[in-house]
């Protein structure tokens, strides 16, 4: 093809003009290349760890901010590899395990699964400042990160699950090219959201629409951990579901089971009447506060059979009993409270729990689970990304986020947030989230003191 003097002097110019275009973008992103920065740092000392662990169980609402190995440092930020982006974080939210880490009570067992010191803060809504430029990813795109990191993230081949889609079971959170740790937030070399900036893998990233705000879409993980054990265990509309324990994942469970449609009869069990209230707004069909086994058995619809030591046995009950708290009582309760074939699962985290009285368990042919995090489920026939269904649910408009988000706090305020989170009685807290956007920008949600 022959081009004339002027269409060939343009098409120079336009090439030039875009290669200029190109160095300029890749300038400002060294321009932005994250220097120190202000972050909350878990770092490991059994010393602390163990006396904190001590403290919790004389004062299990109070936050030991001098005990803890917890300080506020400055860091420097460096990507694992060329294809991961920075960004910047603007919420993040305080998930129930950075509590059990503080509080001592995390399992040993999981020591190997992650690496410190470590960022704190898995709770992600974020924005992109650089990206590599072959990236579909833009500087100002706003995007809810999804923590896990699995086999792509550590750049070797699919294990199993991986394979499968099921990469909250990933096989290989110890290998690969990173340090161990199945989360952002409990990994020494990505950082976590309790900083300005953090590093995240594209394929860890979702997007958000504009009718998304922050203070919504940090709900995000909370959600599809509650989403999870929802599209894994979905009731049938003649069932009788018993979510016990009324946190935050608890009132996703409650809010879940109606946002997807089920007419399942949803009998809630919570400690304290903000908690119930905020149940019978997400579409609880019962609120009991601390029942005592009888009263759980009329809620259930079971009978209550006397013996002479342990407190009595129940007969018919729950289809399906959802256990957020995961403590003897509530895992005893919910053998219990199951009529036979029925499906516990274990949903709150959990390591030691005590004798508990196993009989139910195979005298009625009960199915024991757990779940793990989120990754890929079922829902309307449909296999679909556990933490893109939640984005969706968020920002369809209908989701009732009222109340979720309880209290905000600038970073440096870490250790009144943590104090609130503590005290749920005392503060009425039930997702506590840093902002960190400058300047404190969070607008809508009205502290609970």
């Amino acid at each position: 093809m022959a081009y004339s003097l002027i269409e060939s002097l343009w098409l120079l110019g336009h090439i030039g003009f875009n290669e200029m275009l190109s160095e300029n973008r890749k300038q400002k992103m060294e321009d932005i290349r994250p220097g120190p920065m202000e972050a909350l740092v878990y770092y490991r000392s059994i010393p602390r760890y163990l006396l904190a662990k001590g403290l919790n169980r004389l004062w299990p609402r109070h936050f030991f901010a001098g005990v803890a190995p917890l300080r506020l440092q400055q860091v420097e930020l460096a990507p694992p590899g060329p294809d991961w982006l920075v960004l910047k974080s603007r919420l993040c939210g305080i998930c129930g395990s950075d509590l059990q880490l503080l509080k001592g009570v995390e399992s040993l067992l999981l020591e190997p699964y992650a690496s410190f010191p470590a960022v704190l803060g898995h709770e992600v809504v974020a924005e992109v400042v650089q990206a590599p430029e072959e990236s579909e990813w833009r500087p100002g795109d706003r995007v809810a990160v999804e923590p896990l990191l699995p086999c792509e993230v550590r750049g070797i081949e699919p294990c199993h699950f991986c394979a499968q889609g099921q990469y909250n079971l990933c096989e290989n959170f110890t290998q690969g090219r990173l340090s161990p740790g199945t989360i952002l937030g409990l990994h020494k070399e990505a950082g976590g959201g309790m900083a300005r900036f953090l590093a995240a893998h594209p394929s860890r990233l979702l997007r958000l629409p504009d009718n998304l705000n922050d203070e919504t879409a940090v709900l995000t993980d909370s959600l599809a951990s509650a989403l999870q054990p929802v599209l894994d265990h979905f009731p049938e509309d003649q069932d009788t579901v018993v979510v016990y324990g009324a946190g935050i994942i608890g009132q996703h469970l409650v809010r879940l089971c109606k946002a997807l449609g089920s007419k399942a009869r949803v009998i809630v069990v919570a400690r304290y009447p903000f908690q119930e209230n905020l149940a019978r707004a997400g579409g609880a069909d019962l609120v009991l506060l601390s029942p005592d086994r009888a009263g759980l058995a009329r809620a259930v619809g079971a009978r209550l059979l006397p013996t002479t030591l342990g407190g009595g046995n129940l007969e018919g009950g729950a289809n399906l009993f959802f256990d957020c708290v995961g403590s003897r009582s509530s895992m005893q309760e919910g053998l219990l409270a199951l009529r036979g074939g029925g499906a516990y699962v274990l949903v709150g985290t959990t390591a030691e729990l005590g004798p508990i009285d196993l009989s139910s368990l195979w005298f009625r042919e009960l199915r024991l689970s757990g779940s793990a995090m989120y990754a890929y489920g079922t829902w309307q026939r449909q296999r679909v990304r556990t933490y893109q269904l939640a984005v969706d649910l968020l920002a369809r408009g209908d989701y009732p986020v009222q109340g979720l988000v309880s209290q905000v706090f600038p970073l440096s305020d870490y250790r009144k947030a943590f104090q609130v989170a503590f005290d749920k009685r005392r503060h009425q807290s039930v997702k506590v989230v840093f902002d960190l956007r400058e300047p404190f920008a969070t607008t809508g949600v009205q502290n609970r003191t």
